[in-house]
């Protein structure tokens, strides 16, 4: 079964995709849905190079086959083992699923785009008409690792996942490539999150843009203030299948009267309620004036949290102006803003910092918040944990960081002798 379309054909809505990925979380794989969503996002960025966005589309197909099918597991579950199990598959795949000659994925048939019954997802050789035994080179299955590890890079990149199993199998299985020189990454600065600075150029623009165009930038300014401020992966504040974010979802505890942010399922699918800071309740007072609502949500409301100013063109919500924004529309918003937040800052001779927030993603807001609350807002470890929702608190610590110039600037004063300078 074909999964993606054509560059062409990309944004159209395919029914035959859609029921097959519905028949894959009826089957168990509850996450098949979200996993799709974000697979076809990642296949977005690749659009600028067809060549690349083909290669990448060939192997999801393949891997996710493999996955929902024969391993008919989540990806999060796959590690190094079960990744080498699906090389093993790749080597000797079934006889049914191999083709000898280049056919497209999907044709039109009836008006519409249909799954082409004679595409297979490996492709044989003949040798005077005769068919050859399938053979796959090594250097084959370094190109399937490579395109599978930029794939769960991004995968963590949203934080939907936490590993990238087919980086291991690079770097130290019998795949690696031997011409690959490692280097020791304790020097490289991690740029996941914005500077205090540079995060001031984002609020300034973001906060100026809402001022200036509110129609369309109110939005924008409370989007980033929640992902910031509650630390939110994008799949969190999303739409997608079987979840729509709506304004209810922030509640009062009513022993207390504290407001949270709860969010019903998280990466590991642990629903969960984040502390919402009096800065963030202010940005949601004004957000909801902006929309001509009360000043906080009733119990249970279930206004829209962010809605599309125009209808969409394409997909499931096509002509429908006031569906839920999906991970492709709130990244595009986001990123529309770091760019012209990096862009003033450049104008205003920070060409370095500049740089640095053009390599920034939606998910550094949430990096960011987690990092600023640590070391700047001096947070208690534990209070992040919580609502930062992780498992371990070790995974909380690692936000626990100095940057360059403050390792040099305590080196700088530490005596040959090991004692202070007593004169």
């Amino acid at each position: 079964m074909p999964l993606f379309d054509t560059l062409k054909h990309f944004d159209h809505p395919n029914e035959y995709i859609n029921k097959y990925i519905a028949l894959q979380i009826e089957s168990g794989v509850s996450d098949a849905g979200l996993t799709y969503e974000l697979a076809y996002d990642w296949l977005l960025e690749q659009k600028a190079v067809e060549n690349n966005f083909k290669s990448h589309r060939s192997e999801l197909t393949t891997f996710f086959h493999w996955l929902w099918q024969v391993e008919q597991c989540s990806i999060l579950q796959v590690d190094r083992r079960s990744l080498a199990r699906y090389l093993e598959f790749c080597q000797q795949p079934p006889t049914g699923l191999i083709g000898f000659c280049n056919v497209p994925q999907f044709q039109l048939k009836d008006g519409e785009r249909r799954p082409n019954p004679k595409w297979r997802p490996f492709l044989g050789k003949k040798d005077l008409g005769q068919e050859l035994a399938y053979q796959l080179s090594h250097s084959a299955i370094r190109t399937k690792l490579a395109l599978l590890s930029a794939f769960f890079s991004y995968l963590i990149d949203v934080d939907f996942g936490d590993r990238n199993p087919a980086a291991i199998l690079l770097r130290a299985g019998r795949y690696k490539n031997n011409q690959q020189h490692l280097t020791a990454r304790e020097d490289d600065e991690n740029l996941k999150a914005f500077s205090e600075l540079q995060w001031s150029y984002v609020m300034a623009c973001v906060d100026r843009l809402a001022e200036q165009q509110p129609d369309e930038h109110q939005r924008s300014r409370f989007l980033i203030s929640l992902m910031y401020s509650c630390y939110l992966r994008i799949s969190e504040v999303a739409a997608r299948p079987g979840f729509s974010p709506v304004m209810g979802q922030f509640r009062r505890d009513k022993k207390t009267g504290v407001w949270g942010f709860f969010v019903p399922l998280s990466k590991s699918g642990k629903s969960g309620t984040v502390a919402v800071s009096d800065a963030l309740l202010a940005a949601l007072k004004q957000y909801r004036g902006h929309l001509g609502l009360s000043e906080l949500p009733a119990p249970d409301e279930q206004t829209p949290l962010f809605v599309r100013h125009k209808a969409s063109a394409h997909g499931r919500d096509a002509g429908v102006r006031h569906a839920n924004l999906g991970i492709r529309q709130i990244r595009e918003v986001i990123d529309g803003i770091i760019a012209s937040a990096a862009n003033e800052a450049e104008a205003d001779g920070l060409s370095q910092d500049a740089a640095e927030m053009r390599t920034m993603t939606t998910h550094s807001l949430r990096h960011t918040g987690i990092s600023h609350d640590i070391n700047i807002h001096q947070r208690p470890l534990s209070h992040v944990q919580a609502d930062a929702r992780h498992d371990s608190i070790d995974t909380t610590s690692r936000y626990l960081h100095t940057s360059r110039v403050e390792r040099h600037q305590s080196a700088a004063r530490k005596p040959m002798d090991g004692l202070a300078n007593q004169g």
